[in-house]
Parts: C-alpha cells; sequence; structure tokens
C-alpha cells in the first residue's frame, strides 16, 4: 500500500514536491513507521521504479506469449501497452528524478533500454521467420532507432512533452 500511493503522489507531483510527511499523511501513519519501511525517500522511489518495472514486464510477458503471424497486431499491442505504462508518469517526476535522484534515473533508463531490446527485438525475431521484415535488416540498428524515436517522444521534441517510464 505505500509504494501505491507514493507511486501515485511521485508519478503526478513529482518526486521532489512529494514529502515523507505527505505520504505518512496520506496513508494515516507516522513517519516514523514510513521510515521503518523505507530508511530514505529514494529507498522508497527504488521499490516504486521496481514496482512499476515488474507490471510492465508481465503486461508485456503476456502480450509477446501471444504473438501471433499478425504481427502487425503485435507490435499495436506492445506500443499500445508501453503508451498505458508511460501515461502515468508525468513530466515533474522525469525532471525530478533526472536532478535529484540520477541513479534512479540510469536504472529507468538502462530498464527501458532491456525491454525495447527484448520485446521488440523478439517481436523482430519473429517478423523475420515469417518473412514479414528481410534477414539482411539488423536487428541492433532497429532496435537502437525505435530507441532513440522513443527518448524523442518521450521528452517532447516531437510535439507535446511526455515523460520516460
Amino acid at each position: 500500500r505505500i509504494i501505491a500511493v507514493a507511486r501515485q503522489h511521485f508519478f503526478t507531483h513529482g518526486f521532489r514536491a512529494v514529502t515523507m510527511d505527505d505520504l505518512a499523511g496520506e496513508l494515516g501513519v507516522s513517519k516514523k513507521t514510513l521510515y521503518a519501511s523505507f530508511p530514505t525517500k529514494t529507498d522508497l522511489l527504488r521499490a516504486v521504479l521496481l514496482d512499476k518495472f515488474r507490471r510492465v514486464e508481465v503486461d508485456l510477458q503476456r502480450i509477446a506469449a501471444g504473438f501471433s503471424s499478425d504481427m502487425l497486431d503485435s507490435l499495436h499491442q506492445l506500443l499500445a501497452c508501453l503508451q498505458r505504462h508511460t501515461e502515468e508518469i508525468q513530466p515533474p517526476f522525469v525532471r525530478d528524478i533526472r536532478r535529484e535522484a540520477p541513479q534512479m534515473f540510469e536504472l529507468v533508463q538502462t530498464r527501458r533500454r532491456q525491454v525495447i531490446q527484448r520485446y521488440f527485438g523478439s517481436l523482430l525475431d519473429q517478423c523475420r521467420k515469417f518473412g514479414i521484415v528481410r534477414q539482411d535488416v539488423s536487428t541492433r540498428l532497429t532496435i537502437e532507432s525505435f530507441s532513440a524515436q522513443s527518448r524523442r517522444y518521450e521528452s517532447g521534441e516531437n510535439g507535446r512533452a511526455r515523460s520516460e517510464p
């Protein structure tokens, strides 16, 4: 319950704007109780991020298990899943962790690259298997291009600002 409340507050208002006092009040517990579970606000942030990563992975695994010969539909499902998960995260959160908790920001970037490589790479391999994508198309180059475009979209370089998962 602590993680769920912290996730909602951090993702909506930003990491910096939310205090442990705010969270303790919302949860109806003392700050001492909160600090007993999470010694620092950054420890709580790590728990929130790990929970978010787990939820994303569960959803993506479900989609990947159902990859079919309709690769375009599978791609749309993967993209829709990522969009659902990123919509919860507002720009102040990304800005704050980039400035206030750079190690957590780097963790997010690393996990995002891994997720894109794992799931979109798998889909690309399936597309090759079914002859939809040529064998000479570089998986690494395709994944890097997708990752770069994803970062541009999420940072707001392609119109409205978005945040990063």
